[in-house]
């Protein structure tokens, strides 16, 4: 069922009356629904305990709930927190009572996205954290849960999602409801889904502390009383940053942290697959569309931004919460991964430009975990260290198909550890401009701008990629020279000549094929029957393996002179 085509090692072309009545004779559909069958039944063998367990084994740090697995088990929550410095608080907090419902695993935050994808079941019968979280739980694949006899087969009654209150948080909560609602959409019917939110920012004077659940509504407060640089801020960008004490005042009021999750028909269904699906792809552009320029309307007019969570909070629907809260998380994922036109750079890439300028006047090379560490500071970088070092790696590499002129000087790993500012880089993104960008701000701190202003488009210069939510990109490689002469024709008035990418250093060829589509080829010699000669790699066309499916795609894994 999976084997490609290319290893059959024979073809064979069927009439369109055969399809036909392959199509109206019902084979295909028996077909897949067993192969389904066969997926669950595996699925459950790896996933699930098929016995209701009141003590679970060889899970680890899950710390079980006393009544997980008995009769009272519809009685318990399993609180699933982001990291485990969120655990700790969690399970502190709850250390000195009795602990008879509630349990609390930390999870992963590269959740599947089994949604519309053929081989999801492989996929996810894999992946060693959703298996323990189905054991924990109890879940079958082969139940439904559209009945209290299943119900009670569960070790607990709900689930509460305990994750960081910024968009990263909001993504986890938004693929565990996908999960769930794509193998057991009776559970989201049941409200077995709820969620524990916690301030992402505090404003303290004295005595008086207010707790924000969101940005806008801090922004609305400010905006509303004038003494607010009166009061100390601070912004909590995950659970581990909150105290100990802060985390039992947090579980001291249930009620305003505790949030349910309600189904409330076909919209919230609807929403869930809009965000989610593989074949909502134009929905979703319509749907982020629509929301930007509704916030550019509202900043025009002077108002803040929608909110979900108000004082009074106590439940949402999963359509307002797709709606109001995912969202921020998508426009956010496309502003991260896809690379402004302006200046061809992520808001990582942006932020090690933003400190490497800040450091100009040091001319020593600096060790990459240093850079790593400075940015962090200077421009509030709050992600993994190991994803911004391979960011610096990335700006400094100058090998063949990388960059055309690289920003930092070359490196080939974080271990060869030291780099700097090319001086080129400078003349590239001259200083006097620096004083009419728009900057940011995050903390009270003046950090990167909202975009460089390069003198050419190093968007052409050095390509961009990237893939977002409902949208993706891809741009070439242009060849510097041929960009400054077609800029200095655009300054004149002339007619611009067409460009063909370019890589610098690359022997090989690149052929137009259409406005989209280029075919970029190597260099390879047959010397003799069964022995080829690569001496240029295609652009991209770098992993072993890739080369070794291109070299097998002729007949019967040979490769003729013509194939080249």
């Amino acid at each position: 069922m999976t084997l490609q085509s290319k290893s059959f090692g024979s073809t064979c072309k069927l009439s369109e009356k055969f399809f036909n009545a392959a199509n109206k004779c019902g084979i295909v559909e028996s077909v897949i629904s067993w192969v389904n069958f066969k997926q669950l039944e595996q699925q459950d063998k790896k996933c699930s305990t098929n016995k209701k367990k009141s003590k679970l084994k060889g899970i680890p740090k899950l710390e079980d709930a006393n009544d997980a697995g008995t009769k009272n088990s519809h009685l318990c929550t399993l609180i699933l927190t982001e990291g485990d410095s969120a655990k700790t608080g969690c399970f502190w907090t709850w250390c000195g009572q009795t602990r008879p419902i509630r349990s609390f695993p930390p999870t992963r935050k590269d959740a599947e996205r089994p949604r519309s994808e053929h081989q999801a079941g492989q996929t996810i019968s894999d992946n060693a954290e959703i298996n323990a979280l189905l054991k924990i739980i109890g879940l079958q694949y082969k139940l439904k849960y559209d009945s209290n006899e299943e119900m009670k087969t569960l070790r607990y009654g709900k689930i509460m999602i305990m994750a960081d209150q910024d968009q990263d948080g909001s993504h986890i909560k938004g693929l565990v409801i996908n999960f769930i609602h794509n193998k057991w959409p009776s559970l989201i019917r049941r409200n077995f889904i709820e969620e524990f939110i916690t301030p992402i920012i505090k404003a303290t004077k004295g005595r008086e502390e207010l707790s924000f659940f969101s940005i806008p509504e801090y922004i609305e407060w400010r905006q509303n009383n004038q003494n607010w640089h009166t009061y100390r801020i601070k912004y909590y960008k995950g659970l581990g940053t909150s105290t100990s004490k802060e985390a039992k005042e947090y579980f001291s009021d249930m009620l305003r942290h505790r949030i349910k999750f309600q189904y409330s028909g076909p919209n919230d269904d609807e929403a869930v697959d809009l965000a989610f699906s593989k074949k909502k792809i134009e929905e979703r552009k319509v749907w982020l569309t629509r929301w930007m320029e509704t916030r550019k309307e509202r900043r025009e007019q002077g108002l803040i931004e929608d909110y979900l969570y108000d004082k009074d909070t106590r439940a949402v629907t999963f359509s307002d919460f797709i709606n109001e809260e995912l969202i921020l998380f998508s426009n956010t994922d496309n502003e991260r991964s896809i690379p402004s036109l302006v200046d061809g750079m992520k808001p990582g890439q942006r932020k090690v430009l933003f400190t490497c300028f800040k450091r100009a006047d040091d001319k020593k090379e600096v060790k990459v975990a240093q850079l790593a560490g400075a940015v962090g500071e200077m421009s509030a970088y709050h992600h993994g260290e190991q994803s911004l070092m391979m960011t610096i790696v990335n700006l400094a590499q100058d090998y063949v198909g990388s960059n055309n002129i690289n920003l930092l000087l070359p490196i080939a790993s974080p271990r060869y550890i030291f780099t700097q500012l090319n001086p080129v880089t400078r003349a590239l993104f001259p200083q006097p401009d620096e004083s009419v960008l728009r900057f940011l701000y995050e903390e009270n701190q003046r950090i990167e701008p909202e975009w460089y202003c390069p003198i050419i488009p190093t968007v052409l210069v050095n390509g961009a990629e990237g893939i977002g939510t409902a949208w993706s990109t891809k741009v070439p490689n242009f060849n510097p020279r041929e960009i400054v002469q077609n800029m200095r024709r655009l300054i004149l008035g002339e007619e611009l000549k067409q460009m063909v990418p370019w890589y610098k250093n690359f022997r090989g060829t690149i052929t137009q094929l259409d406005d989209q589509r280029y075919v970029c080829s190597g260099e390879v010699a047959v010397i003799s029957s069964d022995t080829i000669e690569i001496t240029e790699l295609p652009i991209k066309m770098w992993k072993l393996q890739r080369v070794r499916d291109r070299a097998n795609d002729g007949e019967h894994g040979q490769i003729s002179p013509d194939d080249h």
